[in-house]
């Protein structure tokens, strides 16, 4: 099982128009490419922070989706809405195989 997880740090003031973006990529990618994301806040820590969670059988899988959605131009549309939603330079990508 391979897990990828995106995290980026909201910009002051922008955690309503967060909340209205993270459920047009939720909807986004279920209805694309039929894949559940999760989005997960931290219970401690920094709480400005935001995780969104996928979970593929295989790297193949992830691969395959990023491929897809690099090449989506509604997919680019999209994330380009939420450029002033984040604090640039604060988003990172992790993947972790499960043992």
């Amino acid at each position: 099982m391979i897990t990828f997880t995106r995290i980026g740090v909201i910009a002051p003031g922008k955690a309503a128009a967060v909340a209205a973006f993270n459920q047009k990529v939720v909807d986004f990618y279920r209805t694309q490419y039929d894949v559940k994301v999760e989005v997960q806040r931290p219970v401690a820590g920094n709480p400005s922070r935001i995780a969104w969670v996928v979970r593929y059988p295989a790297l193949a899988a992830l691969e395959a989706v990023l491929a897809k959605s690099q090449a989506d131009p509604k997919y680019l549309e999209l994330i380009a809405t939420a450029t002033d939603l984040f604090i640039a330079g604060t988003t990172h990508d992790e993947i972790w195989r499960s043992a």
